[in-house]
């Protein structure tokens, strides 16, 4: 059983959802980075999503974009990205940590020495969200093999007869992009989200999460009524954008994490 399933796993036994951060490496630089990573666990963070930093962010809203600006800037490479996941898997055996981005950081280091690598620092999934499911031999498929989850993206424009196609070889958990735009978008209706996550649970036994546009321990207490977890990415990297101090970003992700824990 993987760390993403056992977590699930554990938290149905608990009938509570997860609380999923993303937090991009290496912002606002390597060291602080991993200060707030570790400190995730504590916190009551469930699942870590580690951003991997890239020049053509095509998803990602105002906020993360800045966030892998200043990562490649204080010299945030893939390799040393792997390297904060060791560093935190030494410290941590358990949290499931999956890595979100782009396939051309990937590409360039190479997919057989990128999953040999991610395996052994212990990473847990990936999700890359510019390789549709079409383009599943160049690295979903590989990753499997090597025993990692590729967690898949649905949205509210994937059609009933496009999603067979989003599942088929998705494990792990379901991505449900709760608007249609990009991250940090505002525009969260609660209403459709349910409908969506609805839909997409009759098409499947994985567990489906919502990210996307979710900011205030409101928005993460509605969506773990209707979700098996919530994900809170562009309102964490706002702050470290704003330079608040460590401890005014951890009692944030704390309140968060109670407000969905607490559902």
């Amino acid at each position: 059983m993987s760390r993403i399933e056992a977590k699930f796993k554990e938290l149905r036994k608990k009938n509570s959802s997860a609380f999923i951060t993303f937090l991009m490496a290496g912002d606002p630089d390597l060291p602080i980075s991993l200060k707030i990573m570790m400190e995730l666990p504590k916190l009551g963070v469930d699942i870590i999503e580690i951003g991997m930093p890239f020049t053509d962010p095509m998803a990602d809203g105002p906020a993360i974009q800045k966030a892998g600006q200043r990562a490649l800037a204080s010299g945030t490479s893939l390799p040393k990205v792997l390297d904060l996941v060791r560093k935190i898997r030494m410290e941590d055996k358990h949290i499931p940590i999956v890595l979100m981005g782009y396939y051309n950081p990937i590409y360039s280091l190479g997919v057989e020495k990128f999953l040999e690598q991610a395996k052994k620092v212990g990473v847990d999934g990936l999700i890359i969200v510019d390789l549709p499911p079409e383009e599943d031999s160049e690295l979903c498929l590989p990753a499997k093999r090597a025993g990692l989850d590729f967690i898949r993206l649905a949205t509210p424009t994937t059609s009933p007869t496009r999603l067979p196609t989003v599942l088929r070889n998705t494990s792990g958990f379901i991505y449900y992009v709760s608007v249609a735009g990009i991250t940090g978008s505002s525009n969260l209706n609660t209403a459709e989200v349910e409908k969506e996550v609805i839909r997409i649970k009759s098409e499947t036994h994985l567990p489906v999460c919502v990210g996307f546009g979710i900011k205030t321990t409101s928005d993460a207490k509605k969506i773990a009524h209707i979700a098996d977890g919530v994900v809170v990415g562009s309102a964490i990297v706002d702050l470290i954008d704003k330079g608040k101090p460590i401890d005014e970003i951890k009692n944030y992700i704390k309140s968060l994490a109670s407000s969905v824990h607490g559902v």
